[in-house]
């Protein structure tokens, strides 16, 4: 199997310019069979494996003839033609022409640059070629460059502290009182798993918040347990799951302070090992109050997001006393009261029931292909890639797969011409990244997807490799849950949420697609380009910082630059105001398994080869 993506085949007309309408194909390191099902129009001259292109680790691509028609070479060099009858193999070079039946089926070849897929040199190397893009596969620790600054901090997400790396590991990463700080005065923690005397122990500012409600989807018998346990002023709230088989997934804090309200977004269980040893994310913004005494901001996207879901939960309203402000009742309404203008996300969630009607476009991933189909995006994100990363998987069909894709393939580039669909990755741990990461196979309990769920057939060509070696987190497993699109090392967006990859969390169409079915409740954060002029306000809630941190002023020509989205691993001018670094704790391209990889389900049992602990499993 292939193993990193090399180079493209890039589909031309007979004018020798590219055909937009028929995707590119990609190529990965060692053999790579093209034939008829390569090509968007039925010609039987082709045959199913018509050509193998080899590429070499060092960057040589080789061509030979498998089917029973010539094919032609043109070179980029001399415009000379040669033909290659069957059997018959040549070397072929950057921007070569392939005729896959002499004058008919052009194709171009582009070897991407070595910084892009990866070399041997060093990252001082690397750093002198001043390259702009592209991955660094050896800079192992990409994460210590992870420094925002203070007013693009709201723009971007960070990764939780990991115990037993090393301190550059953990590089702007964040613990739990690192989020909940401050002259709090009311707290509504919204989450699955929720073991209150490690959230006691772990952050004691709890204890001193006057009001705090904590929305969880625990069964009945931790419900009672944390029911006795909680402090007098906590209050508990499980919403109403209408459709069987669902949970209140949603893992988010919403901190009320007397200079406005912090919004977090995350993807941690309230318990030990989820903040402590696995690979996790969260985003943050504060908000001020809106002005009474001027003409309220007009509602933005973010607000109405915020606003319907927290509508849904019907949580029993309490009363806090705020400094200057009176009591004032906590329900969904008194969030209206805060300026979510310069809000640098966009909230898909999802909420249980039978969506239909102005509904059908409000949640789960039809929220997610709402937005993204009326966005303009960079043209190099035609047909581009998509990763699925997350910690559970459903039971699947390809039915839905499809459906999936489709809300995630869209978009349109300046010419409002379609994006395309995307070819899907999913990232998961192999039984060995299990074995030996920093829980040993106990890490497995938070994957926990069924032998039956994982070893589905179709599901084969999707499965990429847990490489996290510029975050430091092979080590750590992942319970962060992502989905991207992407190109080299820039991203179209980028979603951090508590989904997983099931009908469950994103919703199933149904009824002819007039009905869209969700299960569970879940929540998440959408990183998109956006003017730069709406990038670099940081406002605190924090009673020890009071200042506010403003964007710089920006000239003309500036002011229509729109942000662009890169990884950790992005070799370009991270000071520039444009760029928003999002620290993707796993390796863009994704590596596809090898024959030897197997796929992690909890319940296979048989892994008697022992893990760091000298455990096996099951235990």
């Amino acid at each position: 199997m292939a193993h990193s993506q090399v180079a493209y085949l890039i589909p031309l007309k007979a004018d020798l310019k590219e055909d937009e309408s028929s995707p590119r194909i990609t190529l990965s390191e060692g053999p790579n069979i093209i034939g008829r099902g390569n090509v968007s129009i039925a010609d039987k001259r082709l045959s199913r494996k018509h050509i193998t292109i080899i590429v070499s680790t060092s960057g040589s691509v080789s061509l030979s003839v498998e089917g029973t028609n010539p094919v032609v070479i043109r070179s980029s060099g001399d415009g000379e033609r040669k033909k290659l009858k069957p059997c018959e193999k040549v070397l072929v070079s950057n921007d070569d022409l392939i005729e896959l039946i002499p004058g008919h089926h052009f194709f171009k070849l582009v070897l991407l640059s070595t910084e892009s897929r990866g070399s041997h040199e060093t990252p001082a190397k690397k750093a002198r070629k001043g390259e702009a893009q592209g991955v660094n596969d050896d800079d192992v620790e990409a994460i210590r460059r992870f420094v925002p600054p203070d007013e693009k901090l709201p723009s971007t997400f960070r990764l939780l502290s990991v115990n037993g790396l090393p301190d550059w590991a953990n590089t702007s990463c964040v613990s739990i009182n690192d989020v909940i700080e401050g002259d709090v005065v009311a707290a509504i923690l919204s989450n699955y798993m929720v073991d209150i005397d490690w959230l006691m122990s772990a952050c004691p500012k709890l204890a001193n918040i006057p009001q705090v409600m904590v929305i969880h989807g625990e069964g009945d018998g931790r419900q009672e347990y944390i029911q006795r346990k909680k402090p007098a002023n906590w209050s508990l709230h499980k919403p109403r799951l209408p459709i069987s088989f669902g949970t209140h997934h949603s893992k988010a804090i919403f901190l009320v302070y007397p200079r406005g309200v912090r919004v977090v977004v995350h993807t941690a269980n309230l318990i030990h090992v989820d903040w402590n040893n696995k690979s996790q994310g969260l985003w943050m913004q504060d908000f001020p109050w809106k002005d009474d005494d001027k003409d309220s901001p007009k509602g933005c996207g973010f607000e109405g997001d915020l606003i319907d879901y927290l509508n849904v939960l019907k949580w029993p309203e309490f009363t806090a006393s705020l400094p200057g402000r009176g009591n004032m009742k906590i329900n969904a309404a008194f969030f209206k009261k805060f300026d979510y203008s310069n809000a640098t996300v966009r909230l898909i969630a999802s909420v249980p029931g039978y969506h239909t009607g102005l509904n059908l476009n409000k949640w789960g991933h039809m929220k997610l292909r709402t937005i993204l189909q009326e966005y303009i995006f960079d043209r190099e994100f035609r047909r581009s890639p998509l990763v699925y990363q997350f910690s559970s998987l459903g039971s699947l069909d390809e039915k839905w797969l499809a459906e999936f894709r489709d809300s995630l393939s869209s978009g349109l580039t300046e010419d409002k011409t379609p994006l395309g669909p995307g070819d899907p990755l999913i990232i998961w741990p192999t039984v060995e990244d299990v074995r030996c990461s920093l829980e040993g196979y106990a890490a497995g309990n938070a994957i926990p997807s069924p032998l039956k769920n994982v070893e589905k057939p179709f599901l084969i060509k999707y499965w990429a490799k847990w490489k996290a070696n510029h975050s430091a987190r092979c080590r750590a497993m992942p319970h962060i849950k992502t989905f991207t699109r992407y190109s080299d090392q820039k991203l179209a967006w980028f979603l951090l949420t508590s989904s997983n990859l099931s009908k469950a969390a994103w919703g199933a169409l149904q009824k002819n697609n007039s009905q869209l079915m969700i299960r569970s409740y879940e929540l998440g954060v959408l990183f998109l380009p956006s003017p730069t002029k709406a990038q670099g306000c940081k406002f605190p809630c924090t009673e020890n910082n009071t200042s506010v941190v403003k964007a710089k002023q920006e000239t003309k020509d500036e002011v229509e630059k729109r942000s662009k989205l890169v990884t950790m691993s992005w070799q370009g001018d991270r000071d520039s105001p444009e760029i928003i670094s999002l620290p993707i704790p796993y390796q863009l391209p994704p590596t596809p398994y090898s024959p030897e990889d197997v796929p992690w389900s909890w319940d296979r049992g048989g892994y008697t080869k022992k893990d760091v602990y000298g455990q096996v499993w099951p235990r």
